[in-house]
């Protein structure tokens, strides 16, 4: 009898060692902004389907759900909808995903008046509204271009209620990077066909995520003691439709298991309050560790982009 406890004992012992409680409960929901395509710079409607094409295989063979944001300015040709276009989109609904809105044109909360906000976001959902209902789902998500959500507590509130009233719910991001950096530079090394830096960018990319991803994830354990649902945001471009599967790869040797965006709000910290108005767009996890009265060296040690990176991409800042 003696004998059976002590091996339940070590046992139990053994697998808190190589299973510990808080890889289990490690989880992570993917979005991507900028749908149908990132326009680094223009592409014809082959290269748009191509791209397409090549991201969404990748998606699906991960076998992780993923929300899209879409800004419907990108589905028109002078002034018009286009067909090809909007056939991007519907390649995305018919490989499982889901779209949300991230307004017509990409305007900052922070630049425009509230009025004209509010517009861009309506204008927004013209097309992926009817989309998706088509789909027999409902369109309830929406995404804050540059994660900038207003200069004052009245312009933020008043947002807030706006969305709320048309059935929508904001899509934060907790595991904020700079991606973006990253995909201009490497558009740029694709356009000047130089495969050796292309593969220095992607290998770089994914080698930043990881730093990135175990910032985010001590910043959580810092404010609440645990690690939170993660919410990544990356674009639908050519670095991804690249090293999307390298990304996947990398989050999962990390210990984490893909969700919805549905299952990430359901974790008590998305209930948080925000009263953050500062000029920046920024992780959520700061914003609720500002609002939560978190001073400078709480935030200190982020990683950052290479310099070479940056250079490369001419991008003086992140």
């Amino acid at each position: 009898m003696i004998s059976r406890f002590l091996f339940l004992i070590i046992t139990i012992f053994t697998c808190s060692i190589v299973f510990p409680q808080n890889v289990a409960n490690k989880r992570i929901s993917i979005t991507i902004d900028d749908l149908p395509v990132q326009h680094i710079k223009p592409y014809d409607n082959k290269q748009n389907h191509d791209l397409t094409d090549k991201l969404l295989e990748k998606i699906k063979s991960e076998n992780a759900p993923v929300t899209g944001f879409v800004n419907e300015n990108k589905l028109q040709v002078e002034g018009k909808n286009d067909g090809e276009k909007i056939e991007l989109l519907r390649k995305w609904l018919n490989a499982g995903l889901d779209l949300g809105n991230h307004t017509f044109s990409h305007p900052s909360a922070n630049r425009i008046p509230v009025d004209e906000y509010e517009k861009d976001i309506l204008n927004g959902e013209r097309v992926i509204k009817r989309l998706v209902e088509e789909k027999g789902k409902s369109l309830k998500y929406f995404r804050h271009p540059f994660l900038q959500t207003g200069r004052s507590l009245e312009v933020k509130n008043e947002i807030e209620k706006f969305l709320t009233e048309h059935g929508y719910t904001i899509a934060p991001v907790t595991f904020d990077n700079a991606e973006w950096i990253f995909a201009f530079a490497y558009k740029k090394a694709i356009d000047s066909s130089k495969t050796e830096m292309m593969k220095r960018i992607g290998e770089e990319y994914i080698d930043y995520m990881k730093r990135k991803l175990d910032y985010w994830e001590s910043q959580s354990v810092a404010l609440f003691g645990r690690n939170i649902n993660q919410i990544l945001l990356i674009h639908a471009n050519a670095l991804n439709s690249d090293y999307y599967s390298r990304l996947c790869e990398m989050i999962r040797s990390s210990g984490y298991g893909f969700i919805s965006l549905d299952e990430a709000l359901e974790d008590e910290a998305y209930k948080s309050k925000d009263t953050f108005t500062g000029a920046g767009g920024i992780s959520w996890i700061h914003r609720w560790a500002l609002t939560q009265g978190k001073k400078k060296d709480f935030f200190g040690d982020e990683p950052g982009t290479p310099a070479y990176i940056m250079k490369y991409a001419g991008v003086d800042s992140e």
